[in-house]
């Protein structure tokens, strides 16, 4: 399960996708997100979908990889799924027993919301999946650049931003090797109830943290060696330009806002 995820983790390579602007490459995450929220109906979810394909096939990152990530929210997708299938009221009842009632606008709106969901996880993971840390940190602190002018540290946010980012695939190949280890020992994560399993993933934490206060302390180490004093100062070593198909990509992201409020009012497509 922990090999599933896959936040955090950069898939290098040289596709139109990897060579747009990390600034236009957030911009275009909320614009895809806002669409996903807005969506209503077959036609404009079968158009996020097809963005989604399309933006995957474009960076050449595997499908496998892709719905990967999708693994350890499965729960949650399901849980989704069984609440809107049986709480939500509609007019044209399918099943009714008793106190167990399924209408039809409760199934699509079940199928909608775990595609909705799992078209935003796999969304948002094609951000990191595409873009470097250092890359994504320095767009992101291009972008909230004029927020300096009210004292707030950008600088320092976005260096946070992207340690986590890069301690998250560290820390899960830790938690694997320590789980490895104690399972050699005789540990049991995978059998009994859920208060079993609760308890037996108790002795990780200790490790775990230690072994995350030690990198981190580590870390500061070496940046204070390096004499590391903030962004005041500081030059980059790639400075980011946009270039045309930048340009291009926005103009697309405007063309999927628009059509999507126009799928959304067409009442014949909505529930």
């Amino acid at each position: 399960m922990l090999k599933d995820i896959t936040l955090g983790q950069y898939f290098p390579g040289n596709t139109i996708v990897h060579r747009l602007d990390p600034r236009i490459k957030l911009i275009l995450t909320l614009v895809y997100i806002t669409a996903l929220f807005m969506a209503n109906g077959f036609p404009a979810y079968a158009l996020m979908l097809t963005v989604l394909v399309t933006c995957l096939s474009l960076s050449k990152i595997k499908p496998k990889a892709a719905v990967r990530g999708l693994r350890p929210v499965l729960i949650i997708i399901l849980i989704t799924v069984i609440l809107n299938t049986f709480f939500v009221r509609g007019e044209h009842i399918l099943i009714e027993y008793r106190f167990i009632i399924i209408s039809r606008e409760g199934l699509f709106t079940a199928v909608f919301m775990a595609a909705r969901l799992m078209m935003l996880i796999i969304g948002t993971f094609l951000l990191t999946y595409t873009t470097s840390p250092i890359a994504l940190t320095d767009g992101l602190e291009r972008m909230l650049n004029p927020l300096k002018k009210i004292r707030l540290p950008i600088h320092e946010l976005a260096m946070m931003m992207s340690i986590a980012l890069r301690f998250i695939p560290a820390l899960i190949e830790e938690t694997d090797k320590i789980m490895s280890a104690q399972k050699a020992r005789g540990a049991d994560f995978e059998t009994g109830g859920l208060v079993k399993r609760a308890r037996a993933v108790l002795p990780l934490i200790i490790p775990l943290f230690i072994s995350a206060f030690r990198r981190s302390d580590e870390l500061a180490t070496a940046m204070e060696s390096r004499c590391y004093h903030g962004g005041e100062g500081r030059t980059k070593m790639k400075v980011l330009k946009t270039a045309g198909r930048d340009y291009v990509a926005l103009l697309c992201g405007a063309v999927i806002i628009a059509a999507v409020i126009l799928l959304g009012r067409v009442e014949l497509w909505q529930i």
